[in-house]
């Protein structure tokens, strides 16, 4: 299986990789959203809908979600779903911030609380949450069993959790354009989104060498999920895992 580790925003930095990170989405928070359109063809926030689906299916009241970048996930939840307590959870301040400036002066401010966390060390009691999702977060663990320990221990008996990461195609003519696309394409476009080439290289390089499809299903089976299941999006090019407590 090859390893996430060794790839970091910024190689020549001292700092490990989780400051990195930190440091890389605090500089592009601005532009993120738009950067996610763009190179989903929008087609993430079809992926997405489809996780609120599944989620608000299993009722819950209360929903974690980790990695919440700009908040468009747990405000969707906010939206459609009945949970009465909604927290998104993110490395970066500067996107926490965008979040912020969504729901401000919205019926949603006092619905959910963005706060600045670490997955590796989650400040909440064992079995908080009836629901759990990652999107496009999971990647970005620079332990990813540790991160996928804490989702398992804060994570009631029976409760959900979802992932929703970029995949890589496996079959022609799908895998070859995504390396394409990948190579040529997303460097053009993280240029016309921001002047930080090095942080939209990662986001490339990391999405392929992360363990995708059976070999992430046998890690969450690893630590102790079940149920665990996954289904390819849009060709391949996202998949969207699901597995319970």
């Amino acid at each position: 299986m090859k390893e996430d580790k060794k790839i970091t925003p910024y190689k020549d930095s001292q700092l490990n990789k989780k400051k990195q990170v930190e440091q890389m989405f605090d500089t592009i928070s601005g532009n993120y959203d738009g950067l996610n359109r763009v190179i989903s063809l929008r087609m993430d926030l079809k992926w997405r809908k489809k996780v609120v689906k599944a989620i608000a299916a299993t009722k819950p009241e209360s929903i974690l979600d980790i990695a919440t970048g700009t908040g468009d996930l747990a405000i969707k939840f906010a939206n459609e779903t009945k949970a009465t307590r909604i927290v998104g959870l993110d490395l970066s301040n500067g996107m926490l911030e965008q979040a912020r400036i969504k729901v401000k002066d919205t019926k949603l401010q006092n619905k959910i609380e963005f706060i600045q966390g670490d997955s590796e060390a989650l400040p909440f009691d064992d079995n908080s949450f009836d629901a759990i999702t990652v999107s496009f977060g999971v990647r970005n663990f620079e332990n990813l069993e540790k991160g996928l320990s804490e989702i398992l221990r804060v994570l009631k008996k029976g409760g959900l959790f979802i992932i929703l990461e970029t995949s890589v195609p496996t079959k022609f003519p799908f895998k070859q354009g995504y390396h394409i696309y990948s190579k040529n394409v997303l460097p053009l476009v993280g240029k016309l989104f921001s002047s930080d080439k090095v942080a939209y290289k990662y986001l490339s390089e990391s999405a392929s060498v992360f363990p995708h499809g059976e070999v992430l299903n046998n890690i969450l089976k690893k630590i102790g999920f079940i149920q665990v299941e996954h289904k390819p999006q849009t060709f391949g090019v996202a998949t969207i895992y699901s597995a319970t407590k």
